[in-house]
C-alpha cells in the first residue's frame, strides 16, 4: 500500500515519539508499503525549525536526507493538479500545509497517516 506521512508524523516517527499509534508504526515498518512524504512537509518542517519551534542535532539538509535513507521514504513533488485541487477545498482547515496534504491525498487517491482529526472532513482516508 502507499501512504503519505502528515508531517507530525514523520516528526514523531523519527524521533521515537510515543504519541504514535501502534497501527501507524506496523503500517510504517511494513516493508510492503511505500511511505511517502511531502516536499509541503519539508518546507513546513523548515519553517518550523527556524522559527524555534523544532530542534534537530544536525542541520536540517542532513538530518532529512539522513532519515528519508534511513526509513526508505519517498519524496512527493507537488504537481499542478494537486494545487488545483487546494482551490477547490471548502474551507474545513485553513493550515495551509494540511490543505495541500489533504489534496496530494485525494489527487493520488493514497490515505495519509494523521492523528489529525480535522482531515476526516475531508474526502480522504485518514488512517491512525
Amino acid at each position: 500500500m502507499i501512504l503519505l506521512l502528515d508531517t507530525h508524523t514523520f516528526i514523531w516517527y523519527v524521533t521515537d515519539n510515543s504519541r504514535l499509534s501502534n497501527q501507524v508504526l506496523e503500517f510504517i515498518n511494513d516493508e510492503n508499503n511505500e511511505i511517502l512524504l511531502s516536499i509541503a512537509s519539508l518546507w513546513e518542517i523548515a519553517i518550523n525549525q527556524n522559527l524555534g519551534k523544532l530542534s534537530f542535532n544536525q542541520p536540517f539538509e542532513i538530518f532529512i536526507t539522513q532519515q528519508l535513507n534511513l526509513n526508505d521514504f519517498r519524496l512527493l513533488d507537488i504537481k499542478i493538479n494537486h494545487i488545483a485541487v487546494v482551490a477547490t477545498l471548502p474551507l474545513h482547515h485553513r493550515d495551509p500545509f494540511d490543505r495541500i496534504l489533504i489534496a496530494q491525498a485525494l489527487v493520488e487517491n493514497i490515505p495519509i497517516l494523521s492523528a489529525d482529526k480535522i482531515f476526516d472532513a475531508y474526502p480522504t482516508r485518514r488512517l491512525w
